[in-house]
């Protein structure tokens, strides 16, 4: 019997029509309630753009180059408070860095990315480029704060690069701030022993870097090899550290700027061969000088530091 209703299927469409209704309104109810959830960083990628022509450009971490960073615009801020002890070399010291964009929105965890298992990297180097650390700082009480612990071996002027990715640009990025610590006792340089190889002995081992070409030049790309072995021939207990095998950091000698390399041709944590372990990485130098290139490798559980002097003609 005919009820005189149009039919939908074998559904009346008057019931269709409330079938339809009742799924956009839940539609619209979760997505109002997902757009009400925390989302994380509240930062967008307008407060990482600086303007003008001599602005700090976002790094490609497919693609490292030397950053430099001194002498260039950056949208982020850094400012470090330390502690009150009197400065000096060979002692443990307390400081706080603090990050905020160009407008003076603070950066907080929730604003970066994890690169290399960690939200922000600092990079600290000295005035004569012989004592280098790379430390993680950790969210302090305010946001935008970063603590951290670090022991100065020589006195002077130390150099801190910031090295983080926000999360609303997904691009490495960068910043920097000077530590005075002038009235330290400056300590001797570590007892590296380098020849014309471009070899250091240190903790037991011997750490070689090889550059090809050999001459290297400024703006071309140049090939770098570095390699570890032991005196006795066993095999090099490398383990990971920041989720690859080796780091290597370059420095110009007047430290304005620096390049964060990995290695390439290779899976990160593919372990390399354990008698004589080689690892490959690329750079570009823009500029003719003298530079500082600081391998950072985990041995047997002891992050060691090995440095090696190169001249870009």
């Amino acid at each position: 019997m005919s009820t005189g209703l149009p039919m939908t299927g074998t559904v009346p469409a008057p019931i269709a029509w409330r079938q339809m209704a009742a799924i956009t309104a839940a539609a619209i109810a979760i997505f109002v309630a997902l757009r009400m959830l925390p989302t994380g960083t509240n930062l967008s990628h307008m407060d990482f753009r600086s303007t003008g022509a001599n602005s700090i450009e976002f790094c490609d971490p497919l693609n490292p180059q030397f950053i430099s960073v001194v002498a260039v615009r950056s949208p982020v801020t850094m400012t470090l408070t330390a502690d009150a002890a009197a400065p000096a070399a060979g002692q443990e010291r307390h400081a706080v860095v603090t990050l905020k964009t160009g407008s003076g929105k603070a950066i907080a965890p929730a604003d970066l990315m994890v690169t290399h298992t960690r939200l922000l990297h600092l990079l600290i180097v000295d005035p004569t480029l012989t004592d280098y650390q790379h430390v993680h700082p950790e969210p302090g009480v305010k946001p935008g704060e970063w603590r951290f612990a670090f022991t100065p071996l020589r006195g002077g002027t130390y150099r801190i690069f910031a090295d983080f990715t926000p999360a609303a640009t997904g691009r490495g990025l960068y910043a920097s701030v000077d530590w005075e610590l002038t009235t330290g006792v400056e300590s001797p340089a570590p007892p590296d022993i380098e020849d014309r190889a471009g070899v250091v002995q240190r903790a037991g081992h011997r750490f070689s870097l090889v550059t090809h070409p050999q001459s290297l030049r400024a703006g071309q790309p140049m090939d770098l090899e570095f390699a570890i072995v032991r005196p006795d021939g066993g095999n090099v207990n490398l383990q990971p550290v920041m989720g690859a095998y080796a780091h290597l950091v370059a420095f110009d000698e007047g430290r304005n700027g620096f390049a964060h390399l990995h290695p390439i041709d290779r899976d990160p944590l593919l372990a390399p061969d354990a008698r004589q372990p080689i690892l490959k990485f690329k750079l570009t130098i823009p500029q003719a000088g003298r530079y500082a290139i600081w391998a950072q490798v985990n041995l047997g559980g002891e992050e060691a530091f090995v440095p090696f002097r190169v001249e870009v003609k």
